[in-house]
Formats: C-alpha cells, sequence, structure tokens
C-alpha cells in the first residue's frame, strides 16, 4: 500500500551527491520505511529532508537548542497544522543532515549510516523521542528493525562485525 507521506529531498550541500550519487533514493527509501511501518493516517502529509552541511546545522542548533555545534541529524517536527488551508498538505516537519558530520561518523558506510539518521529523524517527527532508558530502547529497537528491512546491520551491536 502507498504511503500518504511526501517526501521531498531538497540538496543543500553538493557533497552529498558527490558522495552518494543515489543519495535521494536512498533517503526516500529510508524515510519510506518508516511512513510504512508507523504511520497510520489516509490523510496525505509531507515531510522535507534538507541535505545540508555543517555549517547550516550548526546554526540551526544554536538558535534552536542553544547548542553552538553541529550535530548529526536536526528534526524539527510541525507543531499544529490546524490552520493550514484544505487545499494544501500538511506537514510533518523538516529533518536536517550534516554532511562532515555524518561522512566522519560514518563506520564504514555513509550510505548505511544516512539511512539509520534518516530513520532516527523520521521517527523524531512521528513523536518518538529517546530522552529517558525507555523511550530510547523503543526507539533503537525500531530502528533496529527498519534497518534489517533494508539489509542494514544494527548500528548499536558493538560485538556484531
Amino acid at each position: 500500500m502507498p504511503s500518504t507521506v511526501i517526501t521531498s529531498v531538497q540538496i543543500k550541500s553538493s557533497n552529498w551527491r558527490q558522495e552518494l550519487p543515489n543519495v535521494e533514493q536512498i533517503c526516500q527509501l529510508a524515510a519510506e520505511s518508516v511512513w510504512q511501518e508507523v504511520f497510520a493516517s489516509s490523510k496525505k502529509v509531507e515531510a522535507t529532508i534538507v541535505l545540508a552541511d555543517d555549517a547550516l546545522v550548526k546554526s540551526l542548533n544554536f538558535r534552536f537548542r542553544n547548542k553552538n555545534e553541529s550535530t548529526n541529524v536536526l528534526s524539527f517536527a510541525a507543531e499544529d497544522n490546524r490552520h493550514v488551508p484544505e487545499e494544501e498538505t500538511p506537514s510533518l516537519g523538516d529533518i536536517f543532515m550534516a554532511f562532515e558530520t555524518i561522512k566522519n561518523e560514518a563506520p564504514k558506510n555513509v550510505s548505511d549510516h544516512l539511512s539509520h539518521l534518516v530513520i532516527h529523524g523520521c521517527l523524531h517527527l512521528l513523536g518518538y523521542n529517546h530522552e529517558t532508558e525507555g523511550e530510547a530502547y523503543a526507539m533503537e529497537t525500531l530502528e533496529v528493525k527498519l534497518l534489517a528491512g533494508l539489509g542494514i546491520k544494527d548500528p548499536y551491536c558493538t560485538s556484531c562485525a
């Protein structure tokens, strides 16, 4: 069954396409795995993934979280769609990915790491969090399940080769 979430991918840093020529497809596939698994609505909504650089993510992290550093992914869930005109598509929110941080963190495979972080960001848009041990366990368990469905190994398993 097709998803009711329209995922847009915006490339703000050319480094993404240089590193991963099929970066849009990687993001679409990872996001779609989340929408299919946990988004239950018949109403069309949209989400945006912004493939940025560290400078942009650092500025957003400082502006909205008062942290003067880059991070791998920032998710901004749309807070209120009540005022969206009926003919417009409401938004779940925006996810910003920082190229340099993600590339530096990637154990071996930037594509797999990006897929993991897209899934992570999409789950945040749907209200998942990792503030407590229980929330972190639930979110990580779902991430591992979704990644396995994409043929990607468990990123949390430190003893796995």
